[in-house]
């Protein structure tokens, strides 16, 4: 096996394995390593409830047969409402998906080493010249990047990132048979993913059910371990104990079973980045981290910004190599720009979603089904002066406690 190549990628997640699929696209030689072995991929880090739009599809020619189920609409519920918007997508089945993003991959000439678990940066006279991995094992190469996620031991040992654990969000979900998904007292969702705003199933978070067709679906929840989720939570009780709760309160549910070894668990951060780049060295997808902060959308950011890293890697290699922390610093530019352009805007908005009260969420269906589709658009889009057809006269407690929670937090 080479020691040396052009680029070194630590993980091979969605952002580590598109980054290598365009890298060895473009003809570079390109090694994955990855910690899991290569007979249990992607047993381990197979956490993602993959729901995903046409556009990431599209983008990235991710073929159909590693879709679960396409959806029609996407559908908001808050304790006693519900808004329908329609938006054609798909539920993956994320286990072959990241399996296809290897295989194709290596097709296009990329190098994988599973059972391969990275630990430290190899750097010469401040620069990083490759890693180590399985103790003492070294691989040189003249860009790294570290796409293993929270994790995170190639970035964290070169202080590129910063990640808070007051940020994290934790999450569970199981694949489950014999749900009620167009229950007369809810929402029909055939073909749809839902996300449901609800403190009492999930204090500083959201729960859902994504269908994947006949009475099957993924269902579970989520939270970041924040000051609102403290504020609201149950003392004592888990993750695991509020999903519960759920599936044993919501009707839709009465006739359900979870499948066998079909739970997922996950984590990520939902913060903004505090670094992303350094000499010769790059962080991407949940490294970073790049997850919508909004919708928990990651597969799709994850993938544009590993195509971000490689556009940066074509370049700083093309011609005399330069891999500069000026020049790698197109990364950043790039992941701004193209990746979460409205970062800042979009986690502010989150936190003041998760601040809010139920009774609030119930006024916000209301709101979002008499609001025009542009309208609504350009919120999701971040923009401030949209969210004003949201914000009513007698949210001025809410923002008041917003604004004191953001300053204290500064």
């Amino acid at each position: 096996m080479s020691d040396r190549f052009d680029v070194v990628i630590a993980g091979a997640g969605p952002a580590g394995a598109q980054c290598a699929r365009d890298l060895a696209a473009r003809d570079y030689d390109v090694l994955v390593l990855e910690t899991e072995p290569e007979s249990e991929f992607p047993r381990q880090s197979n956490k993602s409830t993959a729901g995903t739009f046409p556009s990431m599809m599209a983008s990235f020619g991710v073929p159909d047969d590693v879709v679960m189920q396409f959806t029609d609409d996407v559908v908001l519920e808050s304790p006693n409402r519900h808004y329908v918007q329609h938006q054609p997508g798909a539920v993956l089945e994320f286990a072959d998906f990241k399996q296809w993003l290897v295989a194709d991959g290596r097709e296009k000439g990329a190098e994988y080493r599973f059972d391969s678990r990275v630990s430290a940066p190899i750097t010469e006279n401040g620069d990083v010249v490759g890693v180590r991995y399985d103790g003492d094992e070294e691989v040189r190469a003249e860009i790294v990047v570290d796409a293993t996620g929270p994790a995170a031991p190639l970035a964290k040992k070169l202080d590129v990132v910063d990640l808070k654990r007051e940020n994290q969000a934790i999450g569970i979900e199981w694949e489950m048979e014999g749900i009620d998904v167009n229950h007369p007292d809810y929402a029909d969702l055939r073909d749809a993913m839902m996300l449901r705003l609800d403190h009492d199933l999930a204090p500083g978070g959201y729960s859902w059910i994504f269908h994947t067709g006949g009475d099957t679906a993924k269902v579970g929840l989520c939270y970041i371990q924040n000051d609102r989720h403290r504020q609201t939570a149950e003392e004592g009780t888990t993750i695991d104990g509020y999903l519960e709760k759920w599936l044993d309160r919501d009707p839709r549910f009465r006739n359900a079973e979870k499948l066998d070894g079909k739970v997922h668990r996950g984590s990520a951060h939902i913060q903004l980045p505090t670094g992303m780049s350094t000499d010769s060295f790059m962080a991407i997808g949940d490294t970073v981290p790049s997850i919508d902060p909004l919708w928990g959308e990651g597969i799709h950011k994850g993938m544009q910004s590993g195509r971000a890293a490689a556009a940066t890697a074509d370049r700083c290699l093309t011609g005399e190599t330069d891999t500069s922390a000026a020049a790698m610093e197109t990364y950043d530019d790039l992941w701004h720009a193209e990746v979460a352009p409205n970062a800042r805007k979009r986690l502010l908005m989150t936190e003041l979603l998760y601040l809010a009260p139920n009774e609030r969420y119930d006024r916000l269906m209301a709101d979002l089904e008499g609001t025009d589709d542009d309208v609504l658009a350009a919120v999701n889009g971040g923009n401030p002066a949209a969210l004003r057809h949201l914000i009513h006269l007698d949210d001025l407690p809410l923002l008041v406690s917003f604004a004191k929670q953001r300053w204290r937090g500064n």
